[in-house]
């Protein structure tokens, strides 16, 4: 475990290797699971008012789900607010390319340049889930393992990538330079000085 600032890092973030390999796996996180993406109390109200901007990126499907459940719905299992799901299974965001891999509607709305904002950060982040610890006023991050990801490992390990480069923008976005900064260099030390 690495303490950066005072978020905890699980060593799996360091030590794993993690590149998303759409074309394998035709973007699986968006339509697997039981529970929409997590989000967090700031992008609700960016869902709010950018989703007549990102509407005609979504799916027909994805925009009755939205419009029956609204932009986000309570989960109890995470004790927060999620994407909503088209009948219990791909989030409501979700489309599919020509291809038939899943692309986020609010992505692709960025990219187009229709919106300033790329996607909930719990997406950008993913194989990285945060847990937050109220008590302490502090958040961990774990790698998270899911099958549906093992070509994601695969090309990883084969690219000899670690999980938290792989996501350096999207912990740049969250928790600054200054924090990937510090989490590169206390991984390079682990690296350097096995245990």
């Amino acid at each position: 475990m690495l303490i950066i600032q005072d978020k905890l890092v699980s060593d799996d973030v360091v030590e794993e290797n993690f590149i998303c390999n759409l074309s394998a796996c035709k973007g699986a996180c968006c339509w697997e699971g039981d529970m929409g993406a997590p989000l967090e109390n700031e992008e609700l109200a960016t869902l709010d008012a950018i989703y007549e901007t990102v509407k005609p990126f979504l799916s027909p499907a994805g925009i009755a789900a939205i419009e029956a459940q609204g932009k986000y719905v309570w989960f109890e299992e995470m004790n927060g607010y999620g994407t909503p799901l088209i009948d219990g299974g791909p989030c409501a965001f979700m489309a599919y390319d020509s291809l038939g891999i899943a692309h986020c509607g609010i992505e692709q709305a960025w990219a187009a340049g229709a919106t300033h904002f790329k996607k909930p950060i719990s997406c950008h982040l993913y194989p990285i889930r945060i847990e937050k610890f109220e008590s302490l006023g502090s958040e961990g991050l774990n790698y998270d393992r899911w099958h549906i990801c093992s070509a994601a490992c695969e090309l990883g390990n084969k690219e000899k990538v670690p999980v938290y480069q792989f996501l350096k923008e999207a912990l740049i976005r969250k928790y600054g330079a200054d924090f990937y900064e510090e989490l590169d260099g206390a991984a390079q030390f682990l690296k350097n000085n096995p245990k």
